[in-house]
């Protein structure tokens, strides 16, 4: 935490000191030599910046691990979850009474192993932690055994209520209209392989393959709660669609065709609604953020503040931003650069109950591995396009 904490000291000092030079030259043409300076001191606001990413994923890490530790020896454990654990060592006897006391006998179901509930549940909770867009938004389900499910959606709101004399009719509602939202049990794999030693002497082998998952299908879920086109994989809130955030809104006043500016800046924030910008955050790209730490208002202040408690995310006119390596990073002509809302009314994430594990024993024995295959059933979409506002270039 320590070092953390200093990498996020040494990056406001870099910060002040880009402002402290661009400030030089508000009104000066800059020369060559300026210039080298200036990216030189951006290239160690973008090292700062990738180091502090990294101590708090690596941090994120530990405590994660710490918990699965903190839980106790393995007889305090529930008999199925610790027969889980034998089983993922790849050990035949081990799979094998694993797979009788679930009767997974069939030749169907050979070399699977179904996760019990406790490991789900821990695979979830440490996507929770892990996944910024699952902390912000909101998590509904499971699924459970269903083929999909339903919420349901206003598409329009109703009319205001008004003032009536004391006997006069109420005026009916006529404009209200809820549509319904379908989630599914998307599938998301990934083929894990870990040295047998390791897995074989880790004292709590269990642990350290869950870790292992969560942090693949992490990078998955993140990519496609931004990026996902919707078919068989989530509604990503970069992607235009009308099932979705639609193109109403986009908002590309006052940025240029390659620049965002504290003008455009303003006008996505209040493209929302009072009730949204309380809750709002901005989610963009490390790019973006940096070009944005040298916006400043028409009095001179600058629009963005650093954070100096660690795990709390930086600001950006009172919002908290959040930082993704999946946010668009291309600053051209019509293309999505941010988006701020509320993504807690605005975003819905579905899980479904089942995880599926396979341990593959004997394929990969030549190179002295196990391999697991994991398999993650989930969904996530944008509920509310009012809730939002996307950055866009001109």
């Amino acid at each position: 935490m320590a070092k953390l904490f200093d990498l996020m000291q040494d990056r406001a000092r870099v910060t002040e000191s880009i402002r402290a030079f661009m400030d030089k030259f508000d009104s000066a043409e800059m020369g060559a030599e300026d210039k080298a300076q200036l990216a030189k001191m951006e290239a160690e606001f973008d090292g700062l910046n990738g180091k502090i990413m990294a101590e708090q994923k690596q941090l994120d890490r530990e405590r994660l691990m710490g918990e699965e530790s903190d839980k106790g020896a393995p007889q305090a454990k529930n008999a199925v979850r610790e027969m889980f654990a034998k089983a993922l060592s790849g050990d035949p006897q081990h799979m094998t009474a694993y797979k009788n006391e679930l009767k997974l006998t069939t030749d169907a179901a050979a070399g699977y192993l179904t996760a019990p509930v406790e490991f789900v549940q821990d695979l979830i909770k440490g996507l929770d932690d892990i996944l910024f867009m699952r902390q912000i938004s909101k998590v509904v389900g499971p699924i459970g055994a269903a083929q999909s499910l339903g919420f349901p959606v206003r598409t329009t709101g109703a009319a205001d209520a008004t003032w009536v004399s004391e006997i006069t009719t109420a005026p009916e509602e006529a404009t209200v209209q809820y549509g319904r939202r379908e989630f599914k049990p998307n599938k998301m794999a990934k083929l894990i392989k870990m040295s047998r030693t390791l897995i074989q002497h880790a004292p709590m082998a269990e642990g350290v393959v869950l870790e292992e998952m969560r942090l693949r299908i992490a990078n998955g879920a993140e990519n496609a709660y931004l990026n996902g086109n919707g078919t068989a994989q989530p509604l990503g809130i970069f992607v235009a669609n009308a099932n979705g955030i639609n193109t109403d809104r986009d908002v590309s006043t006052g940025n240029t065709d390659t620049t965002v500016t504290f003008d455009g800046l303003q006008e996505a924030k209040y493209a929302l609604k009072q009730q949204y910008q309380r809750n709002a955050s901005w989610v963009m790209h490390r790019d973006l953020c940096k070009m944005i730490a040298k916006i400043k208002d028409g009095e001179g202040q600058y629009a963005w503040q650093g954070s100096m408690v660690a795990g709390q995310p930086d600001r950006l006119l009172g919002h908290p931003v959040y930082m993704s390596e999946f946010a668009p990073n291309t600053y051209t002509t019509g293309k999505y650069a941010a988006v701020i809302g509320d993504f807690k009314n605005g975003y819905w994430i579905c899980d479904a109950d089942g995880v599926n594990v396979q341990v593959l024993r004997e394929l990969y024995a030549p190179t002295n591995q196990i391999g697991y295959i994991v398999d993650y059933f989930g969904d996530g979409a944008p509920v509310l396009p009012e809730a939002f506002a996307r950055v866009k270039l001109t």
